[in-house]
Order: structure tokens, then sequence, then C-alpha cells
């Protein structure tokens, strides 16, 4: 019973979680609601979850995440002295192909995301069989070094963690 109400329990927490950090408010209204859109939207989007995501280990994603903070820390204040300070016929804005190992969909996913919460680079757009992402940089004097750095960086942990 509990199963098929929550079919997803993970996501109605993370629901949860989050709905209070938008609102603010701890107030009887606010638990209403979370409880509300923790139910009906996991139930809404069960259908597209045909199988359960693995994850190989807890402690990965987590220092993962905690990685992708610090670099969005960094990332921020990069392109802060890109734009404030750098003449604007320095700045060498690029699209850059990024080929991609990873077989498993939330991986991928996760990676096109983390790119994109990264200032300074966004996922533009995705090949067909999901083997390359095609990301726009603000600054890339050196493609093949932001290339390599995600695959490094990025891929390489995601593929531990999910493959």
């Amino acid at each position: 019973m509990i199963r098929r109400l929550f079919p997803h329990p993970v996501l109605s927490l993370l629901l949860v979680g989050t709905w209070f950090l938008l609102v603010n408010k701890w107030a009887v209204g606010s638990l209403v609601m979370a409880a509300i859109l923790a139910t009906l939207i996991p139930l809404a989007t069960h259908a597209y979850w045909p199988h359960k995501p693995r994850l190989n280990s807890l402690p990965l994603l987590l220092a993962y995440i905690a990685l992708v903070v610090w670099d969005v820390i960094l990332a921020n204040i990069q392109v802060a002295k890109i734009v404030l300070f750098m003449p604007r016929d320095r700045i060498r804005s690029r699209f850059i192909t990024v080929p991609v190992s990873l077989k498993s969909p939330e991986a991928i996913a996760l990676l096109a995301g983390t790119i994109t919460m990264t200032p300074g680079t966004v996922t533009a757009d995705m090949n067909g069989d999901g083997t390359a992402l095609l990301i726009h940089s603000l600054h890339a004097p050196y493609p093949d070094a932001i290339r390599d750095e995600i695959k490094s960086r990025y891929e390489a942990r995601l593929k531990r963690i999910f493959e």
C-alpha cells in the first residue's frame, strides 16, 4: 500500500525538502502542500521510470555533490573575472563536443546538469544515441582541455557511481 502511494520514496523526500527550502516557512499549510506534491509528482511520473536507477555508492555520490558545489563556487569567481575584467575581443566563446561513454541515462542527465549548473558552461544539445554532448563555454581558449577536464573530473566519477 505505502509502496504504491510512494513509488519513489527518495524523490518524495527530496520534494518535501525542496518545497521547504522554496517557501522558507515552517507552517502546517507548507507541510500539507509538501505532502501533496511529494505524493502526486512521483505518482504522475512513475510511468517514465521503467527501472530503478542503479547507484553503486552513496558516499561517492555525496562526494560528487560536494565537488560540484565547490566547482560552482570557483566558476562563479572565474566568470566574474572574465565578465568584469577581460576585454571582449579576448573572450573565446566556443561550442565543444564532449564524447560520453556513460550508459546510464541518469548518469548522462547528471553530467549534462552538472555542466549547465557550473557558471560559464551550458549543455546545449545531446546527439540522438546519447554518446556526445554539445556544450557552450563562455571562455575556452583550449577547448580540448575543457573536454578532457569534463571527462576526467565529472564523467569518470559518475561512471564509478552509476555503472
